[in-house]
């Protein structure tokens, strides 16, 4: 498992890299914030079309509303905003802010989700850069047909962006956590991976990169279970009923166009390229999905690291050599030595990462079809080059999805899925 706090806010990704660097070259006292920096140009722009003429400091609010010492809005159960969105209670929070679940009052008492904002400057633009995708997301999704989280409304509540949602359920990361990081189902690990990559595809084809794909950032739709004992186990397991899911947050997407951070992805889901600073595009996308879908199988993370170097080294323990072509255009030299990664296997990093991966197919659990499929799938989609990389249109048509597409199997993927307890009882 991992120890460290999963979430991410805006600059956490390139200070992480940041410190990295300070390590060895000392020449920093603190945590860069330069990705912020980066990212500004891009944000602002979008700001000014969601919130032109308003100032990005801190707004003057009446004695009523109060923040507390980390920017969170102060609320209690019962409380209205906007004399419309009743808050009932919290549903999460994170570096960003808060979440909770909200009464509509002028629709019919439909309960929502409400992501409220901190009332801090680089929260307040990363939530008005996702606004505006999500506008855009809307307005070409109008018949709801992808599997992206759809913005209900928006709103500044006093310095807090305010975002309604439809209200969805647990994340499958927070489902895997309260599982005892069982892993799901191959035949729910088919359907949502299907619902995962169509909906990202989506995206890319709209000029769109997500940018931080992750357990947390998929949402089931209703994560309500069957509870069976597992006698083998000594414990109880659950079982969803309903494996429909929804890509969220999109804070950090990124259009064709704009600046291109040098760092992005949470770091179990970062792409090499990502690591070597070798740019990125669509594809870098494509090798978080391959991340999440052996998490799905797994239970557990694939590459449980915090450092660039070792992280790489666990990609070739699991994958492979990375490409000498790759390691020859990278800025990063100190990982490289002679085209090659500098890494020492006798050293105590080297004993851990031969302790923790081993080569991908080594992981299955079955050597049934099925399963073969999805390693392929998961091996196309974490190749090294990303020129090479298995783009998503091509994902949708691999083997592993047949079902989806020949009619007399149809029946067959929705019994499976009906039916997938027992499989999970089985590993």
């Amino acid at each position: 498992m991992r120890h460290s706090k999963r979430m991410r806010s805006p600059g956490v990704w390139l200070d992480e890299y940041s410190w990295e660097e300070g390590m060895e070259c000392h020449k920093r006292r603190k945590l860069s914030h330069s990705s912020e920096r980066e990212n500004k140009s891009r944000r602002q722009q979008r700001h000014h079309k969601a919130y032109e003429g308003r100032s990005h400091h801190r707004r003057k609010r009446s004695r009523s509303v109060e923040d507390d010492g980390e920017g969170h809005l102060i609320y209690h159960s019962g409380d209205m905003l906007r004399a419309r969105y009743e808050i009932v209670y919290t549903l999460g929070e994170g570096a960003f802010g808060k979440v909770v679940e909200c009464i509509d009052h002028a629709n019919n008492g439909e309960l929502i989700a409400l992501k409220i904002i901190k009332n801090i400057d680089r929260y307040r633009e990363a939530a008005l850069s996702e606004v505006e995708v999500l506008k855009q997301l809307n307005s070409v999704d109008a018949d709801k047909r992808y599997s992206c989280v759809r913005m209900l409304d928006w709103f500044d509540y006093h310095g807090h962006i305010c975002i309604a949602f439809e209200l969805l359920g647990l994340s499958t990361y927070d489902f895997l956590k309260e599982n005892n990081f069982q892993p799901f189902p191959l035949e729910h690990i088919r359907h949502m991976a299907f619902q995962i990559i169509r909906g990202v595809k989506f995206l890319h084809k709209n000029k769109l990169t997500h940018t931080d794909l992750k357990p947390e950032n998929i949402l089931f739709v209703d994560s309500n279970y069957n509870m069976e004992y597992n006698r083998e186990k000594r414990r109880d397991e659950r079982t969803l009923k309903n494996p429909d899911v929804r890509i969220v947050d999109f804070g950090n997407a990124t259009f064709d166009h704009e600046h291109h951070t040098s760092v992005v992805s949470t770091r179990h889901y970062r792409a090499p390229e990502v690591i070597l600073d070798l740019g990125w595009d669509h594809s870098c996308d494509v090798w978080s999905i391959g991340c999440i879908l052996i998490e799905y199988y797994l239970g557990t993370t694939l590459f449980q690291t915090h450092d660039s170097k070792e992280h790489l080294a666990m990609m070739e323990r699991v994958l492979g050599p990375i490409p000498a072509k790759l390691l020859e255009k990278t800025r990063k030299r100190r990982y490289v030595h002679r085209s090659r990664l500098d890494w020492d296997g006798q050293s105590s990093s080297g004993r851990y990462v031969r302790k923790h991966c081993k080569p991908l197919k080594h992981y299955m659990w079955s050597k049934g079809e099925d399963h073969r499929q999805l390693f392929d799938l998961i091996e196309k989609m974490m190749e090294y080059d990303p020129t090479k990389r298995i783009t998503l249109e091509q994902a949708l048509h691999h083997p592993f999805f047949s079902c989806f597409y020949k009619s007399s199997n149809r029946k067959s993927c929705s019994s499976n899925r009906s039916t997938s307890s027992s499989s999970a009882g089985s590993k």
